[in-house]
């Protein structure tokens, strides 16, 4: 017979369960890597206001080029829900599909230089809405070691051959090309940002391998879209690439206002098929019609506004030049995340805790999320910020880096 605990609250559950959840909860705390949610009052700024802590400088936010909280995004919004309603209330192939999705999926494909794009509620749903409808048994899907989580779950759902070559070793995935000749279809996929690292995939390397052994190429491009290339046209732009990606799949989430959704981006013969099949479209509510319309605002303020581009590389050297300075040892890179090796995953959750303390919000990442040893705090820049902001952080990272005795 099965024992369950007491009812708390109108909630039961399985003891053993119960009792093992407990456990495990309270050996992350004794360790010190128990996550806290922290609770924002306000829109996402460069300043934000964080309940129990006030006004706090914001170094984690994918808000890269200061856009969640710009005037016309925001009334985009209103005039949104205005016009289209609260929500979809049902699947895009039903009755969810509003003229706003066309108008916004048009908007994307223009902005990334692509025949068309489909939408999503997320990235998470494009990544795992693309991979099993297109690939069978006869193929092959090679994907980058430290892809980002939504694509690795995505492979999983798929029943095609799976390949993983060492992070950005190109001569592995050469050697792994070469050895999957005979397949009916190859499908390379790499993040174009690594979100832990700040690392910038080798586009043009993986291109020419790709033309020369007749595969796919994808990039999920969710922390480039809005960033990199001289407009913000993301992964490609930045290698001079625009428009040369069989397959972009990237998010509506962080740089282009933080709005809910996802997309892909590729040939029209390509994106009706997902319309058919791809059961993360077929099987959920198609993406809130404000959103779009704050997304799609999103989209033609950076096309008209490129110079916010050139202000988050501008911030981002600045502060990588600091750090230096101070000590620290950030991964080197040319994007907005700027990841600092702290070690101990207990060490990386102290500092942002103190750190938070001094007016600085910054997360603490280890392990399982990086590997053992590698603990670290991503700081994550935005045009949104000023000077001001930048050596505010700075100082208390000065100040709590050496009470620590990690600089």
């Amino acid at each position: 017979m099965t024992l369950y605990s007491e009812r708390i609250g109108g909630t039961t559950l399985n003891q053993g369960l119960s009792e093992r959840l407990a456990r495990e909860l309270g050996e992350m705390r004794d360790r010190g890597v128990l996550k806290t949610l922290r609770h924002i009052e306000g829109p996402q700024s460069a300043v934000i206001r964080l309940e129990g802590f006030g006004e706090v400088v914001n170094l984690c936010s994918n808000n890269y080029v200061g856009l969640c909280d710009e005037p016309s995004v925001m009334q985009a919004v209103r005039d949104g829900v205005d016009r289209y309603g609260a929500g979809t209330s049902s699947v895009r192939f039903i009755c969810g599909t509003f003229t706003v999705h066309r108008e916004l999926e048009e908007g994307i494909a223009d902005f990334l230089g692509t025949e068309a794009s489909i939408t999503y509620t997320s990235c998470w749903n494009a990544n795992e809405g693309l991979f099993a409808p297109v690939l069978g048994e006869e193929d092959v899907l090679i994907s980058d070691a430290l892809n980002h989580a939504s694509i690795i779950d995505g492979i999983r759902l798929c029943k095609a051959q799976r390949k993983i070559y060492r992070h950005m070793d190109m001569d592995h995935l050469r050697e792994v090309l070469e050895a999957s000749r005979d397949a009916r279809h190859r499908l390379v996929i790499t993040d174009g940002v690594f979100s832990m690292e700040g690392e910038i995939a080798p586009l043009p390397e993986i291109r020419e391998l790709c033309d020369r052994f007749d595969a796919i190429m994808v990039i999920d491009d969710s922390h480039a879209t809005g960033v990199l290339g001289e407009t913000g046209r993301g992964t490609p732009e930045h290698f001079g690439m625009h428009g040369e990606v069989d397959i972009v799949t990237s998010t509506l989430g962080k740089a282009l206002g933080g709005m809910a959704g996802g997309f892909i981006a590729s040939t029209r013969d390509l994106c009706d098929y997902l319309t058919q099949v791809s059961r993360t479209q077929l099987f959920t509510n198609a993406l809130p019609p404000h959103s779009a319309c704050g997304a799609l605002a999103a989209i033609r303020h950076l096309e008209s506004h490129p110079e916010l581009v050139s202000k988050l590389k501008a911030n981002t050297d600045y502060f990588r030049e600091r750090l230096l300075e101070l000590g620290y040892r950030p991964i080197e890179g040319d994007t907005p995340i700027v990841p600092v090796i702290i070690g101990e995953t207990s060490d990386a959750i102290a500092l942002s805790n103190q750190l938070l303390a001094e007016g600085v919000f910054v997360i603490g990442f280890g392990f399982p999320v990086v590997p053992k040893g590698e603990a670290r705090i991503r700081c994550q820049i935005s045009a949104s910020h000023e000077r001001e902001h930048l050596d505010r952080a700075l100082d208390a990272l000065k100040k709590v880096g050496g009470e620590l005795g990690l600089i």
